[in-house]
């Protein structure tokens, strides 16, 4: 009988967690279109609505982080997806613009913390060799989500109206809380059932020091490689919001997809999504063995970032739709090629701190997709051009590509020894 290593179960849950995350995030842009109708609103107001989630999540990431520095990431999970579950159900309920920004902040603030904890637990999980793959299907699970969703709420909301859909993604959630109480636990030693070899493999080789007190937040943000890796990913969740928050909306009235064939492209962009990720934590660490640390991060985000900000453009000014869809479903393979390479370069730099490393990064990412949800929405209204915001979305993945330069993960936190 084959026995599945604990850390590799731990991670199908990581997974799971992602997967739904992104299935609650990305079922108001799905029916965004019909959102807009019902609700009278114009793309600007459309804009502020997925705003609100992106700031709220940004402003609420760095304290998330640090909380499960310090308190944990089991406990800090099962207030995450309590939290994102009841806002997801409430958005079902509103009846227009005011109550809708208000549900989605709050939907924002309360799904804030997923990937600071996320990374935390696999820096506590997996030795250093395995945190690649780890971090690629913690990646994958958000691609996942992303894929299934449209098959789901699509058929649903054409059935029954764009008001169910909610109410079922947001019952999702209270099934994996229940897993992660009555299962998980923090740390491989606290898990009872689990083998000891298993566990001293993993603590002879990861990256969690017992000897290392957490690093006051004011040191963390002097380190040197921080401030590069953050304004990388402000440049980095352009291009992930406008997937998640804009594209089927895009889709639909800037290309003149009906919605079963926005449904099938955005599906078939997030699975050759999952394909990214795969294709980028195998080559991340073929490029670590030949490269080493610095030259192979390096090398997997220009790489990412570059290829996506020369699809969007190539997107952009194709105005043939099938020659768009497929540059628009590269830029996503290439986007999830390097984004995870990110969230490595934060176990690198932050080991025990890395959930206030990650929260940092993704505070920065966070607004970056609050800007991207604002300004597409202002030029579209402006303009009545759905393809204008598309060129200045490529000059800020390009941005973000040349940033990587300065990104040095061989620039760990300075260590705080116990006895200091």
């Amino acid at each position: 009988m084959i026995t599945i290593p604990y850390r590799f179960r731990v991670l199908v849950l990581l997974c799971s967690l992602t997967t739904l995350t992104y299935m609650d995030r990305i079922c108001i842009s799905i029916v965004g279109v019909r959102i807009k109708s019902a609700l009278h609103l114009d793309n600007e107001q459309f804009g502020w609505v997925l705003a609100a989630f992106a700031l709220a999540y940004a402003v609420f990431e760095i304290p998330s982080g640090m909380l499960g520095d310090r308190i944990g990431p089991r406990k800090v999970f099962i207030r995450i997806v309590l939290l994102w579950s009841l806002f997801t159900a409430l958005t079902g309920l509103v009846n227009g613009l005011i109550a809708l920004l208000i549900i989605r902040f709050l939907f924002g603030a309360g799904e804030s913390g997923t990937y600071p904890n996320s990374i935390l637990v696999v820096s506590r999980w997996f030795p250093v060799s395995e945190t690649g793959k780890a971090l690629s299907w913690v990646g994958i699970g958000s691609q996942l989500g992303a894929a299934i969703a449209p098959l789901i709420i699509v058929p649903i909301a054409a059935a029954y109206g764009w008001r169910i859909p909610f109410f079922v993604i947001g019952s999702f959630g209270v099934v994996w809380v229940w897993i992660c109480y009555s299962w998980f636990r923090d740390f491989p030693s606290q898990m009872k059932s689990m083998p000891e070899p298993e566990k001293k493999m993993i603590e002879l080789s990861w990256r969690h020091k017992d000897q290392q007190h957490l690093v006051p937040w004011k040191l963390i943000f002097r380190n040197s490689t921080l401030w590069p890796l953050m304004l990388m990913y402000f440049c980095c969740q352009w291009a992930n919001y406008f997937f998640i928050a804009w594209m089927p909306v895009y889709l639909q009235e800037g290309r003149g997809f009906s919605e079963t064939a926005m449904k099938e492209i955005t599906s078939l962009l997030f699975i050759v999504g999952v394909g990214g990720f795969l294709a980028g934590g195998a080559t991340g660490d073929w490029f670590l063995k030949r490269n080493g640390l610095k030259k192979s991060r390096r090398l997997t985000g220009m790489l990412g970032l570059g290829a996506c900000g020369f699809l969007i453009l190539m997107a952009a000014i194709s105005s043939n739709n099938t020659i768009t869809s497929s540059c628009l479903i590269g830029a996503n393979f290439s986007f999830s090629f390097g984004v995870m390479v990110s969230y490595a370069v934060c176990a690198d730099i932050g080991r025990n701190n890395a959930g206030t490393v990650t929260g940092a990064m993704n505070f920065f990412g966070q607004m970056g997709a609050f800007s991207l949800a604002l300004i597409f929405g202002k030029i579209v209204q402006v303009t009545k051009h759905f393809d204008y915001p598309l060129y200045l979305l490529a000059i800020v993945l390009f941005t973000g590509c040349l940033l990587w330069l300065a990104i040095d993960p061989e620039k760990p936190l300075p260590l705080i020894e116990a006895n200091a």
